[in-house]
């Protein structure tokens, strides 16, 4: 029990913060030289398709938060855990950035490509749906942050949410858009050269990394909170 004290988790907090920060600016640059100098540029995209080593990542990401978010939120919703409750508010301003990061290097990617910096195909619009989810989702702990009413609230926007994820991922293949089909594939053979597939696992490393930093900082910071409000109430 002492395990999950907000005192010792703290400390690990800080042990975790120390490593990712020792080895953070070496992964940057190897990923930032794979990525920008040794990947090969595309034969119709040029330089452009290297806007994929963030935006794809970016993606990922932003998708992953949210799935983590409504299963959090959920179990929070059923069995009362303090420390969940935490844990996803500290992880829902990270992926609201890294949806909005997925949203503008698409458009980025999507000028020279398309011709248009926005379209409202499937993929385009529901990844823009899931950015308004995160934005609810945030809000909402600001308005109802004392309401006996936040857990059922959270966990009904988590539930809509989360069914916009699978509409986010097969929209390619439901609908006929702009996006091509997935490259990588966990379950076959996947279609992208490991000249770009190196960088961009590298890429992600490097998001992830940064995303792990970001979220101990927030989770400390909330964590803080707590135990202020506590002193202040003995």
């Amino acid at each position: 029990m002492d395990f999950f004290s907000f005192g010792n988790i703290i400390v690990y907090i800080d042990k975790f913060i120390k490593f990712i920060n020792s080895i953070f600016f070496l992964v940057l640059i190897i990923g930032l030289s794979f990525a920008l100098i040794i990947s090969p540029i595309d034969y119709l995209q040029g330089d452009a398709v290297r806007i994929m080593y963030v935006h794809v990542p970016s993606a990922w990401i932003g998708l992953s938060i949210f799935s983590i978010i409504a299963i959090g939120t959920l179990f929070n919703f059923v069995f009362k855990i303090k420390n969940l409750y935490l844990f996803v508010k500290s992880l829902a301003p990270i992926g609201l950035l890294f949806t909005c990061l997925a949203i503008v290097t698409g458009s980025l990617w999507g000028k020279p490509t398309w011709g248009t910096w926005w379209a409202w195909d499937a993929r385009l619009t529901s990844m823009l749906i899931l950015m308004l989810f995160y934005v609810f989702f945030i809000i909402t702990f600001k308005i109802f942050k004392d309401s006996e009413k936040l857990p059922q609230i959270l966990s009904a926007i988590s539930i809509l949410g989360a069914i916009n994820i699978p509409i986010i991922k097969y929209s390619v293949e439901w609908w006929s858009t702009l996006h091509q089909p997935a490259s990588i594939k966990i379950i076959g053979t996947s279609s992208i050269h490991s000249s770009m597939l190196v960088p961009l696992f590298l890429m992600l490393l490097v998001l992830l990394l940064y995303c792990a930093l970001i979220f101990l900082m927030k989770y400390k910071t909330e964590i803080i909170k707590i135990k202020k409000k506590n002193i202040k109430r003995l």
